[in-house]
């Protein structure tokens, strides 16, 4: 998916929200409809029913028939798809869609054009035994750094071009948040070769050093500055003392929010350069195999146990999630499909790269590890990384010797640990 910043006209800006609030009450109508079902009635309405049916509400609704038809027979669409993923993939039921957090609406190519087969020749349809004609979105280069899109009831609307060529799709998708337009185009994009040059790294993910590679690089995620962070707490003391359901309340929020995604965009622009690196400079890109939704799960507990030091474990949740460890690693598998090995994560960080001893002194802090075998010493997250780089579980043997360390077996190299 190719996804850009859009820069559209304040009138643009006001008939897109108008199609954002057209695709959520559609959505909104489905849902509501297909929870009326229950076992033993008949099945709900399917995606053909469900248009003829908005049909006859465009006619005895003006709002509604104001709006583009195909902006809103495209959310009947999205909810069929969403419905199916229930029962093919796993997913939950489709949840209703709020104002201000669920803002978008997809939109399908308008042009017809010919199809073609991978060897060039036209694609025919069997049964017709005529050429297939595909749809196609409508997108103009204005110059190296800009290009528009034809939005339905907008007219061209810009976006900033930061990566080379045009997307040639078949659908898009418009969304707003946080007072900011994105467009993204459905397409795949093409997979980064290999260098060929038979690299292996291994990352370790921490919070002070979000990406510790094997080869001795550290890699940090930008965060928010000191002067940014103390804005935040500034507006939202300004929100918690104005009065409720006020202008300034949400005034005030907004400013929260604008600067909440300015990191959030620091974090994805990070992720995407730093995985393109990974996929460009290594073959093989081995992470640590971390469950970061079970690592980031509150520690609240219930009325009957309630949980302990909930604050201090909320603030490391924060933390955890501001480097971004899940979208580096999917990233990094778009980019290099079939290269990126996760490796188990136990005692990658108490292990000694060097002769392999198991000690949990040897971590003698975050950032200092010193074998108690063999007195190597080594940055932590740098220890670790060379023990991911292995791609092997490490597993400890069931005899300890009075320090706490366990023995380890004879091995081959420093690098390739024979387990038992």
């Amino acid at each position: 998916m190719a996804k850009f910043r859009m820069y559209p006209t304040p009138q643009q800006e006001e008939q897109m929200l108008l199609h954002c609030a057209h695709a959520r009450y559609v959505w909104n109508l489905a849902v509501e409809q297909h929870s009326h079902w229950y076992k033993g009635r008949k099945p709900a309405p399917g995606f053909a029913e469900q248009c003829r049916q908005l049909t006859e509400a465009r006619r005895e609704n003006t709002w509604l028939g104001d709006g583009n038809a195909d902006v809103q027979q495209q959310a009947l669409n999205d909810f069929a798809k969403a419905k199916n993923a229930k029962f093919t993939s796993g997913f939950g039921e489709p949840t209703w869609r709020r104002k201000f957090k669920h803002e978008g609406f997809r939109v399908i190519g308008t042009d017809r054009l010919p199809e073609f087969n991978e060897d060039g020749t036209a694609k025919i349809n069997p049964k017709t035994e005529k050429q297939v004609m595909g749809r196609s979105v409508v997108v103009q280069k204005l110059n190296k750094r800009w290009a528009q899109v034809k939005v339905p009831g907008c007219g061209w609307v810009k976006f900033r071009l930061t990566r080379s060529g045009l997307p040639d799709a078949k659908t898009f998708r418009v969304t707003f948040r946080d007072g900011q337009w994105h467009v993204a185009f459905a397409v795949i994009p093409e997979p980064i070769a290999a260098p060929g040059t038979g690299e292996v790294t291994g990352i370790d993910r921490g919070v002070k050093i979000t990406a510790a590679l094997s080869d001795g690089r550290k890699l940090n995620c930008p965060q928010l500055t000191t002067r940014e962070r103390a804005q935040i707490r500034k507006h939202q003391r300004r929100a918690a003392r104005a009065p409720k359901a006020g202008e300034q309340k949400m005034t005030e929020y907004a400013k929260v929010a604008k600067l909440k995604a300015r990191e959030a965009d620091r974090r994805k622009d990070w992720c995407e350069k730093t995985s393109t690196m990974l996929a460009r400079t290594y073959d093989l890109v081995r992470f640590e195999k971390l469950n970061i939704k079970n690592m980031t799960r509150s520690s609240k507990g219930t009325v009957e146990e309630p949980g302990k030091k909930v604050r201090q474990k909320a603030g490391l949740n924060r933390a955890i999630l501001a480097q971004g460890w899940g979208l580096l690693r999917r990233r990094t598998e778009h980019k290099a499909p079939g290269r990126v090995e996760d490796v188990p994560a136990p005692y990658t960080s108490l292990r000694c790269s060097a002769c392999g001893w198991i000690d949990k002194n040897s971590r003698k802090s975050q950032a200092e590890f010193v074998c108690s075998s063999c007195g190597f010493t080594c940055n932590a997250d740098t220890n670790a990384s060379i023990n991911v780089v292995v791609g092997q579980a490490v597993k400890p043997r069931p005899k300890r010797t009075g320090t706490g360390g366990v023995t380890p077996r004879k091995r081959t190299s420093a690098r390739e640990p024979q387990l038992r």
